[in-house]
């Protein structure tokens, strides 16, 4: 792969994890629910461009006000939503668990630190979505171990769980991040492999 063809594509990955964080973190306004509506794809791509021609096509019946409340039934909840997108959850079965103080220790090593106005524990599906981007944009040579470690074991469980709602925004949105967390796992975990261990898994 040229050095083109490579920085086109790392911008590329580190677009979609921080679309899919943001759309894991809060609703979409209008502004953003016509861009991913007036998205074309050629669904012969294969799997990832039918996922996103299934989200684009759920946006378009789509209103943000009752993407709203759907996020938050689907994703938050008054003591919590249809999905708990947390890591500790998935992989420990409660929240702020030893997923949790793993992935601090390994942020830690990192640099990477929380913002003070962030509420949502480390661990958040949209959190770790947004270290990828980070990570990725900044050709750290760490996100290929960090993915695997930190979002291959349970990731692709809670977004099935969220393809699983009975908004069809959410749940196209669950489909198109585990067909491209799959896409991802296939293209890092051989180089994860061998790189030398700097993360630590829970």
């Amino acid at each position: 792969m040229s050095d083109a063809n490579r920085d086109e594509t790392r911008a590329l990955r580190t677009d979609i994890y921080r679309l899919l964080a943001g759309l894991l973190r809060e609703a979409p306004g209008r502004q953003q629910l016509d861009w991913l509506a007036g998205l074309e794809v050629d669904v012969d791509d294969g799997e990832l461009a039918a996922r996103w021609a299934a989200l684009a096509s759920a946006a378009r019946q789509a209103e943000p006000e009752d993407l709203a409340r759907a996020h938050f039934r689907h994703l938050v909840g008054v003591i919590q939503g249809d999905v708990t997108p947390y890591a500790s959850w998935y992989r420990n079965g409660e929240l702020m668990d030893e997923a949790l103080l793993a992935l601090r220790r390994d942020l830690k090593a990192l640099g990477i630190a929380r913002r003070e106005a962030e509420p949502d524990p480390e661990d958040h599906l949209a959190a770790l979505c947004e270290t990828m981007a980070l990570l990725i944009e900044d050709d750290s040579g760490d996100e290929a171990r960090f993915f695997m470690a930190h979002l291959a074991p349970w990731a692709p469980r809670c977004l099935a769980d969220l393809s699983c709602v009975d908004t069809p925004f959410y749940a196209r949105l669950g489909e198109l991040g585990n067909a491209f967390l799959a896409h991802e796992r296939r293209q890092l975990e051989d180089e994860a492999a061998h790189e030398p261990l700097r993360v630590v898994e829970p």
